[in-house]
C-alpha cells in the first residue's frame, strides 16, 4: 500500500509503531463519518486484496520500528484532543521523524494541522478506562482522625472499661446520686479515708516532707501510719478543698475502684485463656461478691483491681497464657515494666490488701525462677527468656520493692513509739470467722441479706465474718473442675489454691491456725499488723473466678460449634444468648441494699477556728467527723481515729471530761491547744451539758458561741 492510500477501514488491520508514521492518513480520514465510511469503499472496490499486503508491510514496519514509540495496535476513530496532545508530545520528542513526517505532508499536499487531527487513537488498556472504575480518593486527615476513633470506641478493651465503669455506676448506686452529701455503708470509717486522701494531695503540693505528720492527733509524730493510708490516690486530692470536695473525690474513687476491680480481673482471664463471657463472669464475680458488700466502708478493702490488673500484665509481659503455656515469641518488656508500676501503686493504698499480695508475688517470682531452671536442667536446653525480659524483672522488681520499704517505714516507726499498737494472737481470734462464714451473706445483700439474718446472729463479729462469695460462683466453679478449657492440673491447682485461702481466712479457727496463720502472724515482717483474716477472702474469690471462667468459655465454645453445625441456623441466637445466663446470674447476685447516710455538716466553727485546736465529745467515731471537717486549711487538731488509739489521745480526753477547768485548761496549753470547740449538739448525756454555759473568766480564756458550738480560746 502507498502512503496515499486511507489509514481507516473496517476491513483492513490498523497499522502500528512506525507504519502508522509511514502511512500519513489522508484528507478523508480527518473528515465527517460518512466521508471516512465513503473512502473506505472506494479504497476497498480500488486495492482489492492489497489490506493483505498493507497487513504485511504494517507488521514488518512495526517490529522494525522504535520500540519507545510501539505502543500496540490503532484504530480508525477520529482521536479526542487530549490524545492529539500526546500524539504530538511523542512526535516532538523526535526531530528527525518529525521532518520526514513534515515531508511527507507537504508531498500529500496536507499541512501540520490536518496531519495532527487525522492522529489514530491507540488501542490498548487506554480503550476501555471510561469503563473502570473511579480510584478511590486519598481520605483527608479528618477522615483518618475519625476512622481511627471509630476503631479505638469499638475495641475490646474500649468497650470492657466503659462496660466496667457503666456497670459500677449501677451496682454502687445511689452512690452518685448525691455525691457530695452522702456516704456509703456508714459516715465513720469512710469520714476518715475522705480525709486521707485530701490530706495526701494537700500537703504533696504544699509540703512533701511533712507527709507522714499529719494535721491530726496532734502532737503525736507519724500520726499519718497509723492506719492504711489510700496514699495511691493522692492525685484525687490534689483537686478541690473542704468537706463537700473530700466526700465527692471519696465517691468517685468509690465507683471507680469497683470499675477498676472489674476490668482487672476480666484483663487476668482474657490474659490466661478465658473467653469474653467467661472473663466478665470472672470480673464481675471478683467485684460484686456477696461478701464484698460489707466491705462497702472501707474503700482500702475495695481497691483491689491493682492485684488483677497487674498479675494480667505480667503474664502478658513474659508471654504466658494458663490455657497456651509460654510462648517466648509473645514476650515483652513493656508490658512487664507496667506490671510492676501497677503492683506497686496497689500497694501504697495500704497493707492491708497490699502485703498478702507483696508476698504472692515474691513466691510467684521464686516458683518461676525454680521451674525455668529445673526445665532447662532436665531438657538440657535453653529456654528463652531474653536480656531485656530479666532486666525489666529486675527493674520492676526493685521499683516494688522501693516503694514497699518506703511505706513500711513510717509504720515500722508507729510501731515503735507505740508498742501497744501491734496485734496480738488473740486479736486475731476475735475477727476469725468460722467455717459456717463461707456460706453466710452480710445484710447488705439484696438476694440473701434477709434469709441470712440468723446465721448472722450466730457470728461474733459478722462484718468480718459473712464471707459467702457467690452460690452461683460457687456452682460455676463446681463445674469448672468437670468441664472447661482448662487442663486438669490446673484446674487442680486452682482447686488446691481456693482451699488454702479459705483455710487462712479462718485464721484461729482452722486448728488454731497452727498450721496456716499463726506461722505468717510469727515470722512474715508486718503480717501481725492484719487484724482480719477473712479479707484474704479476696484470692479466694479470684481463684472461683477463674475456675467459673474456664467452664463458662468452654460452654461458650461448645455453643459456638453447635451452632455452626446446626442447618438451619435459627436457634443459633438463642443458644448463645443462654451463654449470657451465667453472668447475668452472678451480677443479680451482687446486688445490695447499701445504705447511704447523709454526713454531718461541717460546724460554722470549725472554719474558721486557729489551730491547734481540740474539739470535744472526743471519742473514735466523732473524732473521725472532725477529721473530716479539718480538711477547711488542715488546721492541726487534737482529735483522730485510727485503727488504735495513742496512750496520750486517751489522756486528753479523759482529762477533758472535766473542762473548762484549771486543771484542763493547763494540761492543754501544756501540749500547745489553742482553741477548744465544744459541740453543743453532742453534749447530750456528757459532763459538758452541765458547765458549757458555766463562766471562764477566772481561768484566764475567753468564750464565744459561734452556731451551735461555742470556742474557747486559751
Amino acid at each position: 500500500m502507498t502512503s496515499g492510500q486511507p489509514g481507516t477501514g473496517n476491513a483492513r488491520p490498523t497499522p502500528t509503531g512506525a507504519a502508522a508514521e509511514s502511512q500519513p492518513p489522508t484528507k478523508a480520514a480527518a473528515g465527517t463519518p460518512t466521508q471516512q465510511n465513503a473512502a473506505t469503499k472506494q479504497d476497498a472496490a480500488e486495492s482489492g486484496t492489497a489490506a493483505s499486503d498493507s497487513t504485511t508491510k504494517g507488521t514488518d514496519a512495526s517490529k522494525d520500528s522504535d520500540p519507545a514509540e510501539d505502543s500496540g495496535t490503532v484504530d480508525g476513530a477520529v482521536k479526542d484532543s487530549a490524545a492529539i496532545k500526546d500524539s504530538k508530545s511523542a512526535k516532538d520528542s523526535d526531530p528527525a521523524k518529525d521532518g520526514d513526517t513534515a515531508k511527507d505532508a507537504k508531498a500529500d499536499g496536507t499541512g501540520g494541522k490536518d496531519k495532527a487531527d487525522s492522529e489514530v487513537k491507540p488501542v490498548g488498556p487506554e480503550r476501555w478506562e471510561a469503563f473502570a472504575s473511579a480510584p478511590e480518593p486519598k481520605p483527608s486527615i479528618f477522615s483518618r482522625v475519625v476512622r481511627a476513633v471509630g476503631r479505638f470506641l469499638i475495641h475490646e478493651w474500649t468497650l470492657a472499661a466503659l462496660g466496667a465503669l457503666a456497670l459500677a455506676v449501677l451496682m454502687t448506686w445511689p452512690t452518685l446520686r448525691y455525691p457530695r452529701y452522702t456516704l456509703p455503708q456508714d459516715y465513720w470509717d469512710p469520714s476518715l479515708q475522705a480525709w486521707q486522701m485530701a490530706w495526701s494531695g494537700h500537703i504533696l503540693l504544699a509540703e512533701p516532707a511533712r507527709l507522714w505528720q499529719s494535721n491530726t492527733f496532734f502532737p503525736e509524730l507519724w500520726s499519718f501510719a497509723f492506719s492504711d493510708t489510700l496514699l495511691g490516690y493522692a492525685p484525687a486530692g490534689m483537686v478541690g478543698s473542704g468537706p463537700e470536695d473530700a466526700v465527692l473525690r471519696y465517691n468517685i474513687m468509690f465507683v471507680l475502684a469497683h470499675a477498676l476491680a472489674t476490668l482487672g480481673a476480666y484483663a487476668l482471664a482474657r490474659q490466661l485463656g478465658a473467653g469474653r463471657i467467661g472473663a466478665a463472669v470472672a470480673g464481675v464475680s471478683y467485684t460484686y461478691a456477696p461478701w464484698l458488700l460489707a466491705q462497702a466502708g472501707h474503700l482500702h478493702v475495695l481497691s483491689n483491681g491493682g492485684i488483677p490488673l497487674a498479675l494480667a500484665m505480667l503474664a502478658r509481659g513474659h508471654g504466658w497464657s494458663l490455657r497456651h503455656g509460654y510462648r517466648p515469641e509473645r514476650r515483652h518488656d513493656g508490658w512487664v515494666y507496667a506490671g510492676w508500676l501497677v503492683a506497686a501503686w496497689q500497694l501504697s493504698l495500704g497493707f492491708g490488701i497490699g502485703l498478702p499480695f507483696a508476698y504472692f508475688l515474691a513466691g510467684a517470682v521464686l516458683v518461676t525462677a525454680v521451674l525455668f531452671f529445673a526445665r532447662r536442667l532436665r531438657t538440657g536446653q535453653a529456654v528463652p527468656f531474653g536480656r531485656r525480659l530479666f532486666a525489666a524483672d529486675v527493674l520492676g522488681g526493685v521499683l516494688f520493692a522501693g516503694v514497699g520499704l518506703l511505706m513500711a517505714f513510717p509504720f515500722f516507726k508507729v510501731t515503735e513509739l507505740h508498742p501497744y499498737a501491734e496485734r496480738t494472737i488473740a486479736d486475731i481470734s476475735l475477727f476469725s470467722p468460722p467455717a459456717s462464714g463461707f456460706v453466710t451473706a452480710p445484710g447488705e445483700s439484696r438476694i440473701w441479706g434477709g434469709l441470712h439474718e440468723g446465721a448472722r446472729a450466730a457470728l461474733p463479729w459478722h462484718p468480718e465474718m459473712t464471707l459467702l462469695p457467690g452460690f452461683v460462683l460457687y456452682a460455676l466453679a463446681a463445674g469448672g473442675l468437670l468441664f472447661s478449657v482448662w487442663r486438669l492440673r490446673h484446674r487442680l491447682l486452682l482447686l488446691a489454691g481456693v482451699l488454702l485461702t479459705m483455710a487462712f481466712a479462718m485464721g484461729t479457727r482452722f486448728f488454731d491456725g497452727t498450721f496456716t496463720y499463726v506461722p505468717l502472724f510469727e515470722h512474715l515482717p508486718g503480717w501481725s499488723g492484719l487484724r482480719t483474716p477473712g479479707r484474704l477472702m479476696l484470692w479466694t474469690t479470684l481463684l472461683l473466678g477463674l475456675l467459673a471462667a474456664g467452664a463458662v468459655t468452654a460452654l461458650t465454645d461448645r455453643v459456638r460449634e453447635l451452632t455452626a453445625q446446626r442447618i438451619p441456623s435459627w436457634p443459633g441466637p438463642w443458644l448463645r444468648m443462654a451463654t449470657l445466663l451465667p453472668l447475668l446470674l452472678v451480677t443479680v447476685e451482687g446486688l445490695n441494699t447499701t445504705p447511704h447516710p447523709v454526713v454531718p455538716t461541717q460546724p460554722a466553727a470549725m472554719r474558721s477556728a486557729e489551730g491547734p485546736l481540740l474539739v470535744l465529745p472526743s471519742n473514735q467515731s466523732l473524732d473521725q467527723h472532725v477529721m473530716l471537717w479539718s480538711t477547711s486549711g488542715f488546721p492541726d487538731v487534737v482529735n483522730g481515729g485510727s485503727g488504735f488509739t495513742p496512750r496520750q489521745l486517751d489522756d486528753v480526753r479523759r482529762v477533758s471530761q472535766s473542762f473548762p477547768d484549771q486543771t484542763s485548761v493547763d494540761y492543754l496549753r501544756t501540749l500547745g491547744v489553742r482553741t477548744v470547740v465544744l459541740l453543743r449538739g453532742q453534749v447530750a448525756g456528757t459532763p459538758w451539758e452541765i458547765s458549757i454555759d458555766a463562766p471562764v473568766e477566772s481561768l484566764g480564756i475567753s468564750r464565744q458561741d459561734v452556731g451551735d458550738a461555742v470556742v474557747y480560746r486559751l
